[in-house]
């Protein structure tokens, strides 16, 4: 008789697949399987719904699309022999659609585990899609039971606790396939989950999670393994694809003991506030430009701190030689910035161009002369500056296939402090959720880890103003942004009311000011590209609002 293997070495694949590419999704599995080969491991785990991407929104919709990826696992199970693949996909079944990890060993599926627990809050509309699963799944892996569980199900341990009696005290580890978006602190609230569940049910916990970007979402990846005291022994890259490989055995208790030949042992060490910020623009602008089959970007550079984030960030994602920045200065554009535009682009290594408007914004204003009523002095010619600069950005967009980047922080998107069809022109927007003052943060993180001055600091210090009109300034028409910054975090991230936030202490002319602007300008923000999502509430999915509304509160 053959005896039992008392140890298994396990890779948890943290991959970033592309929303609705089977046929890529799968050769990419297999140069993992390929790899976790290499590295003698017995066991690969991909993450939720790998096979098809995610999130995959209404594509689960779609009868043939379905269809389809049922016909790319049998495409793929074929192809697994030697290793157990246990993979997230979309398994419909009996006119039901499931969030599924199918176990596939020897050219077949063994079992199918589907999610129970569908979270449907802030990004996620999993009950739109998805029936729940009813019964937890156990796979032998060498000598280790393991429980699969899919994301969310961990997250609600009320809830894993009543699904797993079946199986109480039968499995060995938890198994968990995630896809969990990043935020700011993400991390460390995942870690917390994760810890908990291993010390409730008295086990490690093995976490794969999904890396990339999908259009608002980032997934951070930092994939973990924790033993069944809630410590982290191991923790994949952040941010970018990684195989975690460990070895599980059992001592003479029974108990599993968890090595890794290629691991780090994981020690917590001080984080750098805005190094995962950055990490997670960086990689959300790439994948959304990578993705979408873009080769280059525009970007309006104005000699701003806005644009020169934008361009820093761009240029670190694509590489400098697909990035061209685009001046276009008017009479009120001083000296000083169109200057700094100049430098920030050669600092950068990016294209520069310089399109002046002057010409175009006479031609306009004489046209618009023929209009009783038109005059020069108010905002609306202050907008058809933005206007212009936004048709011109679009139309080089247009001739070359170049995807233009705005360049609007989430203040201004609060508030409205932007130029519809003018500077919210453009087909991603890569620093939407990121508040003004961490814009500051972030430059000087980005000149730090430089070592040098790439975004000048005379840029980081001059005082916010659009430039529409002599002497403007962001102050002309909004509180300062320390003041505005908290005012937006406490209403829009922690969902406060205008008498709470008084009672934080926050004058209260500038909260009443402030909210209405938010209030009526839904009807920008509905209209503006996409951007990345970095903090705990962002505009889009996660905060969906009526356009028509009354309400104030």
């Amino acid at each position: 008789m053959l005896q039992e293997p008392q140890s298994i070495r396990i890779a948890l694949g943290q991959a970033n697949p592309t929303v609705g590419d089977l046929e890529g999704n799968c050769r990419k599995a297999l140069d993992f399987i390929k790899t976790a080969q290499e590295k003698k491991a017995g066991v690969l785990v991909l993450p939720e719904l790998f096979l098809s991407g995610y999130p995959p929104e209404d594509l689960l919709h779609r009868p043939r699309f379905l269809q389809d990826c049922r016909s790319a696992m049998e495409r793929l199970c074929p192809q697994i022999s030697q290793i157990t693949l246990i993979v997230g996909w979309p398994q419909a079944e009996s006119n039901r659609l499931y969030n599924a990890a199918a176990v596939i060993r020897d050219g077949k599926i063994l079992k199918n585990y589907r999610k129970g627990c569908l979270p449907n809050y802030g990004v996620f509309d999993e009950k739109r899609y998805f029936h729940p699963g009813q019964e937890p799944v156990v796979v032998q892996v060498g000598p280790v039971r393991l429980a699969l569980t899919i994301c969310e199900d961990i997250w609600e341990l009320p809830w894993l606790d009543d699904f797993f009696l079946k199986i109480r005290g039968d499995f060995d580890a938890v198994l968990c396939l995630a896809a969990s978006p990043f935020h700011m602190g993400k991390i460390e609230e995942r870690r917390k989950v994760i810890s908990r569940c291993a010390v409730h049910f008295g086990c490690p916990v093995f976490y794969c999670n999904l890396i990339g970007g999908q259009d608002e979402l980032i997934f951070d990846g930092r994939s973990m393994v924790v033993d069944a005291q809630g410590k982290t022994l191991f923790q994949a890259a952040g941010f970018q694809e990684d195989l975690l490989v460990f070895d599980c055995c059992k001592n003479e208790d029974g108990k599993l003991e968890i090595t890794s030949p290629f691991a780090a042992p994981y020690e917590q060490t001080p984080a750098e506030p805005m190094e995962e910020v950055w990490q997670a623009l960086v990689l959300g602008t790439k994948d959304y430009v990578r993705k979408n089959s873009f080769s280059k970007v525009l970007i309006g550079l104005s000699g701003g701190v806005d644009s020169a984030l934008t361009a820093a960030i761009a240029a670190e994602a694509l590489g400098p030689e697909n990035v061209i920045g685009i001046s276009m200065p008017s009479r009120f554009n001083a000296a000083e910035t169109r200057s700094d535009a100049q430098t920030v682009a050669a600092n950068l290594g990016i294209g520069f161009q310089t399109l002046p408007i002057e010409d175009i914004l006479s031609a306009f204003s004489r046209t618009l002369s023929a209009v009783e009523g038109w005059n020069e002095a108010g905002l609306a010619y202050e907008n058809l500056q933005a206007r212009i600069r936004g048709t011109l950005l679009m139309t080089l967009s247009n001739q070359f296939g170049y995807l233009v980047l705005t360049t609007g922080n989430k203040s201004e998107t609060a508030v409205g402090y932007s130029t519809l069809y003018g500077d919210t022109a453009g087909g991603f927007a890569v620093i939407k959720d990121v508040p003004k003052t961490m814009v500051y943060q972030l430059c000087d993180y980005y000149n730090r880890i430089k070592g040098k001055k790439v975004i000048p600091q005379s840029v980081i210090d001059r005082i916010p103003t659009a430039e529409l009109r002599p002497n403007q300034k962001d102050s002309d028409s909004l509180p300062d942004y320390p003041v505005l910054d908290q005012i937006l975090k406490g209403f829009i991230e922690e969902k406060l009311s205008r008498d709470e936030l008084i009672a934080r202490g926050l004058p209260r002319p500038e909260v009443e000011r402030v909210l209405q602007m938010v209030d009526r300008n839904e009807y920008k923000r509905r209209q503006s590209p996409p951007g990345i999502k970095i903090t705990p509430r962002a505009f889009g999915k996660d905060r969906r609002m009526p356009i028509t509304n009354r309400y104030r509160g």
